[in-house]
């Protein structure tokens, strides 16, 4: 660890608690994504107090704040804020009771399942310990708050609405994710280390009828039922066994009620991929699957996609061996994940 590092992070007990405080506090209140007000919010007072300069607003609720300290290299550090529709059950004394209306008027629970409350509060403690020792470094550091990671159009969101022209361009951009590791822990490895996500939506049609007349409809529900099963083939019988990949069927809704049969269904799911020819080749599979079940069941007209690519999470890949690895401040410890493991998949 050089120097200039080890100065900065002498201050790490200085700030840990307040850290740690302001994960709970994340935690307890969580927020979907382009809907981080308050974590937002939070984001910018603490830049604020540190005298970072802030843009507030971008791309919705993104945040960024500027820390110019004398000639020298631009790095950015970048935490996303966004929670997911799940319901806790840790039972820990700040688990969220968070609860959100969806598009569709119904109650939906939001949760902090995937540790974006961590990112947000790391990237906070970061930014103190970076304002509370300029003495033991040059240069610009940038702190970016981003919304909307799950649904993969939070950056999209924060360029378009110009974060190029409200920050200065970085040399460098950082990132972290919590993993399933030991407290305290660094994990590397060499090769792709986060999958790629495609998130995708299929209304497949149908002709509704009564459900004592079944001959004078065409079942979205069987069709969609098929393709759910269908598509479990596609990883297991078209992908090598040292291929890791996944296709997940998270939703799928039609009708309102036992005695009649709807005109459409819809299916949402998930794909994770690890390089470029895999992801065509299961999005593709999917297509294919689709449209074939789609047919065979007589559907009245195509089955409709939307979904995330192509602007799409890529997969993250570290292609540098041999690079450094330092420990956390709580431990003196580091590992370094086994060639031979699957990479986890980005959730």
């Amino acid at each position: 660890m050089t120097r200039p590092a080890r100065t900065v992070l002498a201050g790490f007990d200085t700030v840990r608690t307040d850290v740690e405080n302001l994960y709970r506090d994340l935690h307890r209140h969580p927020e979907l994504g382009l809907r981080e007000h308050r974590t937002a919010g939070k984001a910018a007072g603490a830049l604020r107090d540190c005298g970072y300069e802030v843009t507030e607003g971008i791309g919705g609720t993104g945040v960024i704040g500027v820390l110019t300290n004398g000639d020298g290299p631009v790095v950015m550090a970048r935490a996303d804020m966004d929670a997911l529709p799940v319901r806790e059950r840790t039972g820990l004394p700040y688990a969220s009771t968070a609860t959100v209306t969806d598009g569709d008027g119904a109650e939906q629970p939001v949760m902090h399942a995937c540790g974006h409350d961590v990112h947000v509060a790391c990237l906070i403690g970061c930014a103190r310990l970076m304002a509370g020792r300029r003495d033991a470094w040059r240069g610009t550091f940038v702190a970016l708050f981003q919304p909307s990671e799950e649904q993969g159009n939070g950056a999209e969101a924060m360029i378009d609405d110009g974060l190029t022209t409200k920050s200065p361009r970085p040399d460098v951009v950082l990132a972290q994710h919590v993993l399933p590791y030991p407290a305290g822990y660094v994990g590397t490895r060499t090769g792709s280390f986060l999958s790629a996500a495609d998130s995708l939506r299929v209304t497949v049609h149908g002709r509704g009828a009564h459900g004592s007349m079944p001959q004078a409809a065409v079942d979205p529900v069987v069709a969609a039922a098929m393709i759910v099963v269908r598509l479990q083939t596609v990883v297991s019988r078209e992908l090598a066994a040292t291929t890791p990949a996944v296709v997940t069927v998270g939703s799928i809704h039609s009708g309102s009620g036992p005695n009649v049969i709807p005109d459409r269904a819809v299916i949402e799911l998930n794909v994770r991929t690890y390089d470029d020819a895999t992801r065509t080749h299961v999005l593709d599979a999917i297509e294919r699957i689709v449209r074939a079940e789609c047919e065979a069941s007589r559907s009245p007209k195509p089955p409709r996609s939307s979904g995330s690519p192509p602007s799409r999470p890529p997969s993250t890949t570290r292609s540098r061996p041999g690079a450094s690895r330092r420990p956390s401040p709580r431990t003196s410890a580091t590992t370094r994940t086994p060639s031979n493991r699957r990479p986890p998949a980005r959730t």
